[in-house]
């Protein structure tokens, strides 16, 4: 099983999938068992999504992020 064509994500997308999971778990799973399962279920998803992002994206991709990052820190302090 080989992905090729992987997008890279960044890493809000995988912090919003690991809080939807929770939030849906503790609080909506107890009030509506169909919403709950189903927005666990999406968010489960992201959260694959990120992971197989992170494992096979392009190396390249991640690079420029980490270059980005050091590009903000420069314009703030100046």
């Amino acid at each position: 099983m080989g992905f090729t064509n992987v997008a890279p994500l960044k890493g809000g997308y995988m912090i919003t999938s690991m809080v939807g999971i929770l939030i849906s778990l503790f609080y909506v799973f107890p009030k509506s068992t169909t919403w709950g399962f189903t927005f666990t279920a999406f968010f489960v998803i992201m959260f694959a999504a990120s992971l197989i992002s992170m494992t096979y994206g392009p190396e390249e991709a991640m690079l420029h992020v980490g270059h980005e990052a050091e590009r903000k820190k420069k314009k703030k302090a100046k």
